[in-house]
């Protein structure tokens, strides 16, 4: 006997089981009536279904998925799951959630559906549990969970950190010890929405920063609040302006961004020198860490983007921003 008798021999006991599920777990979360207790009963009826089109596809021997339309035929015949009916497409997505979170793996409440399809489709283990524990860690939205997917926010950690650290850090067995195992290079600003005519002016991208702090602390990287935006600074005859002063809390520094257009000169460099230098001595508290100069210049151009983070010069640093985020080509969910 082949699979598609199997399957056809099988159908009408499969779909009342695949049935019985979908309604079960409708009737499950109506009854608990709080919107946490819905999305567990939404994620275990995807595990269940997955889980039942596993064990049909282990007894006849074949992919459910392979059948020639079996399980569009049966996602017609399912009544509606939340908020909608059952495709084919999230039949085959329950399979692969059920074989990659098993019954054995807690799931997550504070995640739902459509953030766990995010994270199946991530076939590196570490990677899946980064994001998943990110997600949970700074409660993202999905189009915050994919936004990092898309930007590439493990792997620009991984520039400046390696794997066993970056897990570590995100699973809470240890804090972060230094600036590279938080701040990102490249940074992904698309979020400023900058017009073309203004892309070359530094105080415009700096105000667009500053309005737009909600989106940038996050891409800055964890623990930064924003203290001030050219802090007027008196060092003997000479008057400066700190750009923008940030404070990162789990490291107990000061940061201070000069955001560039094109790359820092030597006078740049001096200004910021002896920006860092004031903080040093009259802005950190005892016990901080000393204070971080920080050039955020633009990338010139797709290819000038770096996968390892620039070497730090003393106390100061380069990195790269671009404007738009880049083509990872990540799926769309439903």
């Amino acid at each position: 006997m082949d699979f598609m008798e199997s399957t056809e021999l099988s159908s009408n006991a499969f779909y009342s089981d695949m049935r019985d599920i979908i309604v079960s777990a409708r009737n499950n979360a109506f009854r608990g009536k709080t919107v946490r207790g819905a999305e567990i009963e939404c994620l275990m009826m995807y595990r269940r279904l997955g889980e039942r089109i596993f064990a049909e596809e282990r007894r006849g021997q074949g992919p459910v998925e392979y059948s020639e339309g079996f399980l569009w035929n049966l996602s017609k015949e399912l009544p509606e799951g939340f908020g909608g009916g059952v495709s084919a497409r999230t039949l085959n997505m329950a399979r692969k959630f059920y074989q990659i979170y098993s019954p054995e793996t807690p799931l997550r409440a504070e995640l739902n559906w459509f953030q766990y399809l995010y994270l199946i489709a991530i076939d590196d283990d570490y990677k899946r549990e980064y994001y998943e524990l990110e997600a949970v860690n700074q409660a993202w939205t999905q189009d915050e969970l994919k936004r990092g997917i898309d930007s590439l926010l493990y792997e620009r950690l991984l520039a400046g950190s390696d794997k066993e650290t970056v897990l570590a850090i995100a699973r809470k067995e240890r804090a972060p010890e230094k600036l590279t195992e938080i701040i990102k290079s490249p940074m992904y600003l698309e979020f400023l929405t900058l017009r073309r005519d203004v892309r070359d002016c530094e105080k415009e991208v700096e105000s667009a920063i500053v309005k737009n702090l909600r989106g940038f602390l996050p891409e800055l990287g964890n623990g930064f609040t924003f203290v001030a935006r050219r802090k007027r600074i008196l060092i003997e005859n000479d008057e400066l302006f700190a750009g923008l002063v940030f404070y990162n809390h789990l490291l107990r520094c000061f940061a201070i961004i000069e955001v560039k257009t094109s790359e820092p000169t030597n006078d740049d460099v001096r200004r910021l020198r002896m920006c860092v230098g004031h903080y040093d001595k009259r802005g950190k508290l005892p016990g901080d860490s000393p204070t971080v100069g920080i050039f955020l210049r633009a990338a010139r151009d797709d290819l000038s983007a770096r996968t390892a983070l620039p070497a730090c010069n003393g106390n100061i640093m380069t990195l790269e921003y671009h404007l738009h985020l880049p083509n990872t080509g990540f799926y769309e969910v439903d």
